[in-house]
């Protein structure tokens, strides 16, 4: 699953030391009990279930990808209603639209971990060169995992562009801690208006944080809708499949005036094993599910093909995807894959 399991665990043997988050302190909510974040209806889980997958792991097939397409320099701007959404890597995408260029949960780092040397290797390059990304405004952060939250990345970003960073509860210390500059911290239903064409709302994930040992759940995981000209974009973050998904589409409609979300980015990778992963990553069967319960009009692919975290092969999550979209009579271009590097562009 993510690196933060079985990387932490061999870090604690080398005796390395990682960094932990601040705690976060606020009111008590259905999802913070005065000191951890919770899912709510969703029992813990239990460290148990860590080491049986890690003693009993079943890796499908990732070759390398070294000579992986990757992407021409993107525009400067896209203005108008149109959104142009280019997938970067993993759940990196670059999204234009109304003048404005987001990034949600950037990664360009060899590795994704708490040092340069021990983490997660990528399996293919990025899809676009970090030196000929467009001025970036706007960066979402879902939660502190390192595979979706890279300090080197956030540090370069600041000094290239010094764009405004968006995050959930207890996440702000991070970019912070680079120099970055930061919104007012985000819980669930939180709406934030970033500038007269573009509203984001934070929306419920059912997931989990910590970068170190001993700040599980202390800082909030999330979701987002971008509320722009072209209509509302769902950036999902990380989450297990969960009623959640109904409420996030009705939440979409509310501040949408009764607009459905048009566009819908949805985690279809390390799934694998199921027993384990379920409860926090959606399985491609269950992201065709989450598609349909969002009531969305379109959706794209995330969260496979870069970094070899479950046990699912390197084609499983693209070959599990269209086996579900075929058994719910849903054509494949209603939920697309996307290719690294090359612009989509929805009207």
């Amino acid at each position: 699953m993510h690196l933060t399991l079985p990387l932490l665990v061999l870090s604690c043997l080398l005796l390395t030391v990682t960094a932990c988050a601040p705690r976060y302190k606020g009111p008590l909510t259905d999802h913070f009990n005065g000191k951890k974040f919770i899912n709510p209806g969703m029992p813990e889980r239990t460290e148990g279930g860590v080491l049986k997958w890690l003693l009993h792991r079943d890796k499908g097939p990732w070759p390398e990808q070294p000579d992986a397409f990757v992407g021409a320099r993107p525009a400067t701007r896209i203005e108008g209603d149109s959104l142009v959404l280019t997938f970067v890597n993993h759940s990196t995408f670059l999204i234009q639209t109304s003048g404005l260029n987001i990034l949600t949960d950037p990664v360009w780092s060899e590795r994704v971990g708490p040092t340069s040397w021990l983490g997660i290797r990528r399996k293919r390059p990025p899809g676009l060169r970090f030196e000929e990304l467009p001025p970036i405004d706007v960066v979402l952060l879902s939660h502190n995992h390192y595979d979706h939250l890279d300090l080197p990345t956030l540090k370069k970003l600041v000094l290239a562009f010094n764009p405004l960073f968006v995050t959930p509860l207890g996440v702000s210390y991070l970019p912070k801690s680079v120099g970055g500059r930061t919104t007012r911290e985000l819980d669930w239903t939180d709406t934030l208006q970033i500038t007269n064409k573009l509203w984001i709302t934070c929306t419920q994930a059912q997931h989990f944080s910590n970068r170190g040992l001993f700040d599980r759940d202390e800082t909030l995981w999330c979701g987002y809708l971008l509320h722009t000209g072209f209509g509302t974009t769902y950036f999902c973050g990380d989450s297990g499949y969960g009623p959640h998904f109904k409420k996030i589409g009705e939440q979409a409609r509310q501040a949408g005036k009764a607009a459905d979300i048009k566009l819908a980015l949805l985690p279809i990778g390390s799934y694998r094993p199921e027993w384990f992963m379920a409860p926090v990553h959606v399985s491609p069967a269950g992201a065709v599910q989450a598609f349909t319960d969002l009531n969305a009009q379109q959706a794209v692919g995330i969260h496979f093909g870069t970094f070899q975290q479950g046990d699912d092969g390197l084609f499983e999550p693209v070959d599990d995807l269209r086996k579900a979209l075929k058994a719910a009579t849903i054509p494949e271009k209603q939920f697309l894959v996307p290719k690294e590097g090359l612009p989509m562009v929805f009207k």
